[in-house]
Formats: C-alpha cells, sequence, structure tokens
C-alpha cells in the first residue's frame, strides 16, 4: 500500500527498523574505515547515536512531537564525527517538522533539504566526500521531482538511488579515499538507516541477528534522596525551591485563552529567578527558582493543568553542600577522555578531574562530557578529548550545556594529551597561560600507534596485509612489516626532529606483555640513545603501543 503521509508511530517503526539495517550492516560500514585500525568505527558510533535517540523518545501519534526526543536523545548521545553529524541531520529533520502532526511529499522533501544544511552548518570546515555531499546531492537532485501526488516510498526511493549514486563519486571528491580504494563510511551508513525505513513501508522487517547489539550500554543510577535531617523547624529558609513543569494549555471555558509566552515569562519573573520556558505547541515547559510556588502554580493554572511537575526544596541541598565541606571554585579544572585503566589512573594522576572512558569503539558520546562537566567545580575548563574521532563530541556537549569559559583542546592521541599536562602549571592563577602552555605542549608532539591491520593496505608508499603490523605516524600509515619491533622502529625514524628529541611516553597496550614493552625500549634506546623513554601501562584497546614524541 502506498503512503502518501506517515504520522509519528509509522516513523518511529521506520526509525526502528533502519537502526536494524544499520546494526546488520555495522562491520560493514566498519571495515570501511579510510585506515586500516579498528579505531571509532562508523557503524557503531551511528547505530549507538540513533539507538540513543530512539531510546530517548515515546511513542507519539505527531511525527513532530515524537521526533523532538529522538532528536534531543541524539544530540546528547552522538558519538563520534559520524554521530555528530548523523545527530545534525536528524536535527534539521525535527526542526522543519516540529509542528506537523503528518509527514506528507512536500513536509518530507523539505525535511531532507533542511537536514543536510543545518548539518553542514554545524561543521566548521564541511568536507565534500563524504556523508555531507551524498545527504545534499540526494535530496537536491530530485527535489522538483517531488508533487503533493508522490508517495513517501517514491521519494525515498529517488532520494535513496541519487545517494547512492553519490556514494560512488565520494572518492573522487576525497583524495584519501581514493588512495584507500573506499567509499565514505558515513555515507554509507545513513544510506542503510533510509534504507531500512523504507524496507519498512514495504512489510520487510529487519531482524537483528547480533543479539548483543540489543543491549544497553548502560543503566541510569537513580540519584540519593536528600538528607531531610539537614533541614527542621529552626532552619533559615533563603534558597527557596527549584521548580519544574510542563504545562498543557487548555481549550476550556474555565482557562484563559489569551496565552502568550512572552507575557507569561514576564509575569512569572515577578516570583523567582532563574527562568526557562519553552513553548512546543500547546505545552509549555518551566524552570524556575522561587519562594512562593504557589503563585507560580496558581498563575500557570490560569492557562492549563500540568502533564509533569517537580519541586525540590534548594535550601535544604544548599545545608548538604554546607555539611559537605564544600570547596571554592577551582581556576581550572581540566577533564580527558580515557582507553584504558592505566591511562585513566595516569591521567588523574597528572591532574585531571574528570575522566571520560571510552568503551571499546574509543569514542565517548556528548551526554559523557556533559555529565562530567556538571560534575567539576571551577572558573574553567579544559578538555582534552585525546582522539580525533571524540573533539566533536565534546564541542557538542559545550553548545548543549552553554558552558562558559570551557576550552576544548583538539588532543589527537593520549600521548598528545599527556604532554598537554606535562606542560600545565597547576599552582599558577594565570588559567590563560596555562592553557596556553598546555596546547604548546599538544601540538609539540608526534603520535605513532602500533596495530594489526584489519584490511589488505596500499597507499602514500605503504603497503600491507590483513593481519600483518602497521604504524600510524598522527593518524596517517607510515610503516608495516610482519615483524611489530622493526615496525615501529621504522615508523620512530620517520618522525620529523627525531634525531634530536629527547623526551617520550610509551603506553603499553592491553594484553601486551612487560616482556615486548622490554624488547622495544631497549631498540629503541639502540636506535636514538638521547631519547629518554618513559613506559605506562595504559591497558588501551586497538592499540599495542602508544608512543609520543615531544619536541
Amino acid at each position: 500500500m502506498a503512503n502518501r503521509r506517515i504520522n509519528g508511530r509509522q516513523l518511529e517503526k521506520m526509525l526502528k527498523n533502519g537502526l536494524r539495517n544499520l546494526v546488520n550492516h555495522k562491520e560493514e560500514v566498519n571495515k570501511l574505515n579510510v585506515f586500516p585500525v579498528a579505531d571509532g568505527d562508523t557503524g557503531t558510533n551511528m547505530a549507538l547515536t540513533l539507538r540513543h535517540g530512539l531510546g530517548a523518545a515515546p511513542s507519539r501519534t505527531e511525527a513532530g512531537a515524537y521526533l523532538k526526543p529522538v532528536s534531543e536523545g541524539m544530540l546528547l548521545g552522538a558519538r563520534g564525527n559520524s554521530g555528530v553529524i548523523l545527530s545534525q541531520l536528524f536535527r534539521g529533520m525535527y526542526t522543519e517538522l516540529a509542528r506537523c502532526g503528518w509527514i506528507g511529499p512536500g513536509e518530507l522533501r523539505n525535511a531532507l533539504i533542511r537536514a543536510y544544511k543545518t548539518a553542514y552548518a554545524a561543521v566548521v570546515h564541511p568536507v565534500e566526500g563524504t556523508i555531507l555531499t551524498v545527504a545534499r546531492e540526494g535530496i537536491e537532485h530530485i527535489r522538483t521531482q517531488i508533487d503533493r501526488n508522490s508517495t513517501i516510498e517514491a521519494i525515498l526511493s529517488m532520494y535513496i538511488a541519487e545517494m547512492r549514486k553519490s556514494l560512488v563519486f565520494t572518492p573522487e571528491l576525497l583524495p584519501v579515499l581514493k588512495e584507500a580504494g573506499v567509499i565514505d563510511s558515513g555515507a554509507y551508513g545513513y544510506i542503510l538507516i533510509i534504507e531500512g525505513m523504507l524496507d519498512q513501508l514495504y512489510g520487510k522487517e529487519h531482524t537483528v541477528r547480533d543479539k548483543e547489539n540489543e543491549k544497553e550500554e548502560r543503566e541510569e543510577t537513580p540519584a540519593p534522596a536528600a538528607d531531610a535531617s539537614l533541614f527542621n523547624e529552626n532552619s533559615a529558609f533563603e534558597e527557596g525551591y527549584c521548580t519544574e513543569f510542563v504545562l498543557q494549555l487548555m481549550r476550556g471555558e474555565d482557562y484563559d485563552q489569551r496565552f502568550t509566552l512572552r507575557s507569561f515569562i514576564d509575569d512569572l519573573t515577578v516570583y523567582g529567578t532563574s527562568l526557562v520556558a519553552v513553548q512546543d505547541g500547546t505545552r509549555v515547559k518551566v524552570h524556575i527558582h522561587t519562594k512562593k510556588p504557589s503563585k507560580v502554580i496558581a498563575l500557570a493554572q490560569e492557562f492549563g493543568e500540568f502533564i509533569s511537575f517537580k519541586l525540590e526544596n534548594m535550601q535544604l541541598q544548599h545545608n548538604e553542600v554546607l555539611a559537605a565541606g564544600a570547596a571554592p571554585k577551582k581556576p581550572l579544572s581540566i577533564i580527558a577522555a580515557v582507553n584504558g585503566d592505566g591511562i585513566d589512573s595516569t591521567f588523574r594522576e597528572l591532574g585531571c578531574d574528570q575522566t571520560v572512558v571510552c568503551g571499546e569503539t574509543m569514542n565517548a558520546s556528548s551526554e559523557d562530557f556533559v555529565r562530567a562537566l556538571s560534575a567539576v567545580h571551577a572558573e574553567n575548563v579544559v578538555i582534552l578529548p585525546n582522539d580525533k574521532n571524540v573533539i566533536m563530541a565534546a564541542e557538542q556537549a559545550v553548545r548543549i550545556t552553554g558552558a562558559e569559559n570551557v576550552t576544548v583542546l583538539p588532543s589527537r592521541s593520549p600521548a598528545e594529551g599527556y604532554y598537554a599536562l606535562a606542560m600545565d602549571i597547576p599552582d599558577s592563577d594565570d588559567v590563560q597561560r596555562r592553557i596556553k602552555l598546555m596546547k604548546e605542549g599538544m601540538q609539540s608532539t608526534a603520535t605513532l600507534t602500533e596495530s594489526v591491520a584489519v584490511r589488505d593496505y596500499d597507499s602514500g608508499g605503504v603497503k600491507c596485509l590483513a593481519g600483518e603490523e602497521i604504524v600510524l605516524l598522527n593518524g596517517v600509515p607510515a610503516a608495516a612489516s610482519t615483524d611489530w619491533c622493526d615496525c615501529m622502529i621504522t615508523a620512530l625514524g620517520r618522525v620529523p626532529g627525531i634525531e634530536d628529541a629527547e623526551s617520550c611516553v610509551v603506553f603499553r597496550g592491553e594484553g601486551v606483555s612487560e616482556e615486548k614493552e622490554t624488547i622495544l625500549l631497549q631498540r629503541m634506546a639502540e636506535a636514538y640513545p638521547m631519547l629518554e623513554a618513559t613506559a605506562i601501562y595504559g591497558g588501551q584497546s586497538v592499540y599495542h603501543f602508544i608512543i609520543g614524541i615531544s619536541e
């Protein structure tokens, strides 16, 4: 049966089918990584991002109302560059469809156009030959063919066909893809989602073959209840109540029909502070700190009734803080993304207040950084992503929270983060100087990462077969061999200025023996006697060794 419009419940089924289709092809997408190392796999990141969005959204009949929590959930759960861009595509769709109960041909066309434009706007330096290009060309090549008689199936079919054509040409637009002989993995992952959505309309339900993919990543732990003994008949009451509610505007004769958000906000300001009020159709979300919640309730009920309501005694919370002896804000706190127990403990010893632990994909979500930001108590914050695929998630977290005085230093490896911290002067009150020194430490570091190639590779003078040792220099293949140690020494010789370098750090990975570490250190000392190495058990996955060389 052809559909000329779909609602929120149909859209939910389509998106879930799209996720299952992506999950079933996840490893295929992962193998399209430009470099033959399984770090931050695209298919995994996109699946985790979409799953987080779908998990945040209850079923709704209205398409726009359903898409809102999907978009918000994806924004928070975005992992890696591919996940961030995917979240922005869906953010654009929601922005266009926010007030739509049903999605017809015109609405779908406009949503797909807004999707790619939003994604382009979110990327500081958009690169052609990626998911951005494919999403843009997919709709721009068919937009004039869509009219009010078009079916949803026909539009998605044309969209997929044009995106697949565009996908084939991504290597021509992006030389690094052409050299590696692959198409863009993010674009392919997005196409799989849309194909799954179309399949659902045709009655083809996908079943996840790997049940492990259906497991939730984590279970949320509820916040502990406040200690009521810290508030009694003799307590001062200065802080007031934190009041939050969702108000449903009503049409009955008992309610004032002259509601406007602007005047409602003006009236609420009389009763409190920290006011945030957002209207979504006929519902209004409000947050306010007030000593007179009854006044706020009475004002709100002039226009409607509460869908949800929360009231918390902030004086009790304040007393808890006082009882705990809360320290004053630090001038600067540091948050770092880490992979491996050893790297985690090392970064904490070097002064990190919070670490964001990455999983096997070596990626962290924006939500992980949002949590870390809420946990620090400082005037200024520095974030060290320590992986090129984590930088965008960290930056998006800063945008989500609206936090001020947060600097994301775009460290691309734990080695860069290590030397950034090595340059810090924790006792200094000159925050800008500390950030400048950390940036210099990061930028003066070359990184070698050694692992096993997961596919054949032949580009830039480096050739290897799947299963052979390969070493990347600053993310680019630099040497390959059947002998892991020879491979490391060869790559080390290609580090600019290695003859004059005096300091390096060596992180030993998970499952790598101390004997191998000793062999490597001996070979390095023989080749470069002036190079003083600090060996640390990192416990990182994927990379057997990570070496940072400081100028």
